[in-house]
């Protein structure tokens, strides 16, 4: 119990480092979809469509640095040459990146049909969110999960509060000949929410100079190789996966007519976000388990600390959905303010479904991590980003959004059994899958039971609730009780 307690304390503090941020940046949804805020639904799916590339590239310029950067912190003697080595790669190709892209900017615009002064905006953005990757991995390796909580939530706080300064403050503010009125100008909500998430980026690199100040600039070549070979297919999953994630809204952008498109794209990601609770389960969680698993690759049999992590994540995760889709129509407005976003709200228990599976695959992909089988991590995602391109393109025109929803569900559903089949096969793990099969067995049902049938009666979605909670809890009683006295 002594390594799950070192897991559940670090995923704890790298909880609220992407919990509490994220709740604080979810506060700019509801900002987002107030009347008067945004012109129409149609701005709130620009700006989603935009976020979509943020996550693409973002992936392509980490090029699966940061993992490899884990791997070899741990497996290295010489821990300041794989950081000095990853330091200077992310450096170079994050400013020939920044050079190529400012020269072929206005063509970059043409191609992906967004106004170039959002573009130019974007890359700055880039540009510093990759400077930040090596410095944020080494907090996380080096056990300084404090620091790295402190930095991503005064990122977030200034980007919310840099946003409703611009969106709500800086116009009534705006008056002849004082400073407010030279920042100020009309009709420029989305290029503000741009601003607002650059200053952010930049203070988060200023607080992070002194890594770049006492790091030791050692380039090894042999190594950077062998990290580049490892991280290349952590690469190619990472943009597959970003596929998965976020193309749904670049597809409905393209495949529906001109005239619906940004409106079904803001119903559609605007809705997707009351999903987010699932997510922040699990992205804390990831967070948390990913340097775990590598410290703990040589320890006594680890192969049962890895099962018993995956059955809490389920039984934790079981709750979390079971409880959004119960209280939806409570969020609801409480997330999205508009009742011109609601019409989406049908993808809310698929989306939750789809993150939960998406969570139990990062759990089962421990397997090609610490056997450095990383290819597999990129031929399962490139079967899933296939699956997510085949459902959308044949099925948008005619289900719009909805077609998108089932599309992340089949992709992450099945990348989820594909990495438990491979993962028997090369490094089996005693999952107990009875457990876990009731949990997300009665969690689906209940869940879809709820929503589908007995939505907004919350004497039977209580019930349920209540009932799959004193399950999960007599089923794991022995464990929670010796957690909490630890």
């Amino acid at each position: 119990m002594s390594t799950l307690k070192s897991l559940f304390k670090q995923t704890f503090i790298y909880g609220l480092a992407t919990v509490l941020p994220r709740m604080l940046s979810f506060l700019l949804v509801p900002l987002y979809t107030t009347k008067g805020v945004l012109s129409s639904v149609a701005e709130y799916g620009k700006v989603s469509v935009i976020f979509s590339y943020f996550v693409l590239f973002n992936v392509i310029l980490a090029y699966g640095m940061e993992t490899a950067f884990f791997r070899f912190f741990n497996k290295e003697q010489d821990k300041s040459k794989v950081v000095g080595t990853s330091t200077i790669s992310l450096i170079v190709s994050s400013f020939c990146f920044f050079s190529l892209a400012l020269l072929c900017q206005n063509h970059i615009a043409s191609i992906i049909q967004i106004d170039v002064k959002y573009i130019n905006l974007v890359i700055w953005i880039l540009l510093l969110d990759a400077l930040v990757i090596i410095p944020f991995a080494w907090l996380r390796a080096t056990q300084k999960p404090m620091r790295y909580a402190i930095i991503k939530i005064l990122n977030v706080i200034i980007n919310l509060g840099l946003n409703l300064f611009f969106l709500l403050a800086l116009q009534d503010l705006a008056v002849d000949g004082n400073v407010f009125d030279a920042i100020y100008k009309p009709n420029f909500e989305i290029s503000y929410i741009f601003i607002a998430n650059l200053i952010a980026s930049a203070v988060t690199l200023i607080l992070l100079t002194s890594f770049y100040i006492n790091v030791k600039y050692k380039f090894d070549k042999q190594l950077w190789k062998t990290m580049f070979r490892y991280a290349f297919p952590v690469l190619i999953a990472g943009v597959a996966f970003s596929i998965n994630e976020t193309f749904d809204r670049i597809l409905l952008d393209r495949l529906l007519p001109p005239d619906v498109a940004e409106t079904e794209i803001g119903m559609y990601s605007a809705c997707y976000k009351i999903a987010l609770f699932m997510t922040l389960f699990a992205t804390a969680y990831r967070l948390g388990i990913e340097p775990f698993f590598f410290s703990h690759a040589k320890s006594d049999n680890p192969q049962k600390n890895y099962a018993k992590i995956l059955e809490f994540f389920v039984a934790f995760g079981s709750v979390i959905m079971l409880t959004v889709v119960v209280f939806a129509d409570i969020l609801k407005p409480l997330i999205v303010r508009s009742e011109a976003y609601w019409e989406a709200m049908w993808v809310v228990p698929v989306i939750l479904l789809a993150n939960f599976c998406l969570g139990i695959y990062h759990n089962l992909s421990v397997w090609y991590k610490i056997t450095d089988r990383t290819k597999f991590g990129a031929y399962i995602s490139i079967i899933g980003a296939i699956i997510t391109l085949i459902i959308n393109i044949a099925f948008i025109k005619t289900y719009s959004y909805k077609a998108s929803a089932i599309a992340t569900l089949a992709a992450y559903s099945i990348m989820m059994l594909l990495s438990y089949y491979f993962g028997k096969k090369y490094y089996p793990i005693p999952y107990n899958l009875k457990k876990i099969g009731l949990y997300m067995a009665l969690s689906i049902s209940m869940s879809v039971l709820s929503f589908y049938y007995f939505r907004a009666n919350y004497m039977i979605g209580i019930s349920m609730l209540i009932v799959f909670l004193s399950i999960v809890f007599f089923s794991e009683k022995k464990e929670i009780k010796q957690l909490l006295k630890r």
